[in-house]
């Protein structure tokens, strides 16, 4: 597994979260992709990308075989569509939760529960720590996407982080 650089993981995830809850408006045109990277509505933290960041950030997907150009017949606008399903081998729910975790930082099941049913729906905590079971224990060869972390201090409940760009939330005091 590559790791991503901070700006490529908002791209990814916000290429992921806009096929998934407004698959007609899908793939991304650049501004689309902008306008989605800067959402102020659930997305930690806030960023102000333009659209040379974006592209950047597009181009070290492309790279990494993360991303593909797409071009429809009579159309001027280049677009983006993610290929994380294909290329990580993830199914929907997988890709939900990892997006969750990429666009708001390690979470707890609950919240990630509520937060991906925009997503996809999870009958139960259970059904969320399956799919997290699973992201944390592929194989050597395709790599841990995420890892559990002690609750915070107050809290008993445990939070989860992605791994595929460990640096991108920093992670609070665990003690």
């Amino acid at each position: 597994m590559q790791l991503l650089l901070p700006d490529e993981c908002r791209a990814l995830g916000t290429l992921i979260e806009k096929a998934m809850t407004t698959p007609g408006q899908y793939p991304l045109s650049l501004n689309g992709l902008v306008v989605g990277i800067n959402q102020r509505s659930n997305r930690d933290p806030i960023v102000d990308f333009d659209e040379d960041r974006a592209l950047h950030a597009v181009d070290g997907l492309r790279a990494k075989g993360l991303v593909r150009d797409v071009t429809f017949t009579g159309s001027r606008v280049e677009k983006f569509r993610h290929t994380a399903g294909e290329a990580l081998e993830l199914r929907a729910p997988e890709l939900a939760l990892l997006t969750e975790l990429l666009l708001r930082g390690p979470q707890t099941v609950g919240e990630l529960r509520g937060r991906a049913s925009r997503m996809q729906v999870f009958d139960s905590l259970e059904s969320v720590e399956n799919v997290l079971a699973t992201l944390s224990n592929r194989d050597a060869a395709k790599g841990a996407l995420v890892r559990e972390l002690p609750p915070l201090r107050g809290s008993r409940a445990q939070r989860w982080m992605q791994l595929l760009c460990p640096t991108l939330h920093p992670i609070e005091d665990e003690t």
